[in-house]
């Protein structure tokens, strides 16, 4: 990451950090100006933890509460850009986190349903979400392995946390030519960041990256 001169302010500061961010993500593949345009649009540090914002848009997954993370700066352009998301598409997103994922996809399709087991979290998130004036997001607390019957089907579906294998509920929730991205593969070690394209009654399976996500847990955090 570039110093930051001292005399910088604020919004300065983030403007060379956002270039930098483009510059990354151009340099891991994501070209796509729809893509670029959203990362650009979305202030990273608005969703970290005040004590960590001078390191917000560094290139690692960075903590925020409830023992959870928000991804590395290009992970979430990779996973942005592999949804090939559209103005129509109505979204599912699965561990609304901080609500920064949450915030690029609302910039680049129609609807967000976005689920977190944890409460905190997603009071937190709706809190952003009105301050950056989004409102085409629609939140709950619950279940992500089960996903959002009563909303789907869905055009696209994201995850943000690992499982050894991706929920059967989530599969069926997934609409006709529609898109799953989510990261598969041990809690405790590298996993596979991978694309499932719906053609006809399968899937057809790519992987994208390795990667680290924390683990997709079944049920509700109780109290949090």
């Amino acid at each position: 990451m570039t110093a930051m001169a001292p005399d910088m302010d604020e919004d300065e500061a983030r403007r060379v950090r956002l270039a930098e961010l483009i510059l990354r993500l151009r340099q891991a593949g994501v070209m796509e100006q729809r893509v670029l345009a959203a990362m650009e649009a979305v202030p990273r540090d608005l969703f970290v933890p005040y004590e960590g914002r001078r390191e917000a848009y560094a290139e690692r997954a960075l903590p925020i509460d409830c023992g959870q993370t928000i991804s590395a700066p290009v992970i979430v352009g990779m996973m942005t850009a592999a949804l090939e998301l559209t103005p129509r598409d109505r979204v599912l997103e699965i561990g609304t986190g901080s609500g920064y994922q949450t915030a690029v996809l609302a910039k680049l399709c129609r609807r967000v349903h976005t689920i977190d087991r944890f409460r905190t979290l997603v009071a937190a998130a709706e809190s952003r979400f009105l301050t950056l004036r989004l409102d085409n997001i629609t939140t709950t607390v619950g279940d992500g392995t089960a996903g959002w019957p009563e909303a789907a089907p869905f055009d696209k579906i994201i995850v943000t946390a690992a499982a050894e294998a991706v929920p059967a509920a989530l599969f069926d929730q997934v609409g006709p030519g529609g898109i799953l991205v989510a990261p598969v593969g041990p809690q405790d070690g590298v996993q596979k960041l991978r694309k499932f394209v719906r053609d006809g009654a399968g899937f057809t399976e790519t992987d994208l990256a390795d990667v680290r996500f924390v683990p997709l847990i079944p049920g509700t955090a109780a109290r949090l």
